[in-house]
């Protein structure tokens, strides 16, 4: 089953949301803040992908950090403020893809299946 992490607030989450909605695509929302993120999902984010795939360092969240905690260790900064999460965060069984691109779009459409 694919999960869509994300904030209910997000535009690209909405759109994401939205797209699979219309393209038959089943999914589960999981709201950062709201549902919180466990971290073992972080860490394997983070290792599969690494900090600059995941952490959005252009975000306002990520600006209002100070620097001491901006050099903190990154799946505690996230687990923290989860909203410096690039988004949405598209994973499924044996898939992780962050971001909604084209190349996204075309994988999320393979799970059509």
């Amino acid at each position: 089953m694919l999960t869509v992490h994300g904030l209910k607030n997000c535009d690209t989450c909405r759109k994401a949301t939205s797209w699979l909605t219309q393209n038959a695509i089943a999914f589960t929302f999981r709201d950062l803040r709201a549902d919180g993120l466990a971290r073992t999902d972080v860490e394997a984010w983070l290792k599969a992908l690494g900090p600059d795939a995941v952490i959005n360092r252009r975000g306002t969240t990520w600006r209002g950090l100070s620097a001491e905690d901006q050099a903190s260790d990154p799946v505690t900064l996230i687990l923290a403020f989860p909203a410096i999460v690039k988004r949405p965060v598209f994973t499924w069984e044996g898939g992780l893809r962050i971001g909604f691109t084209d190349a996204v779009k075309a994988d999320l459409l393979g799970l059509k299946g």
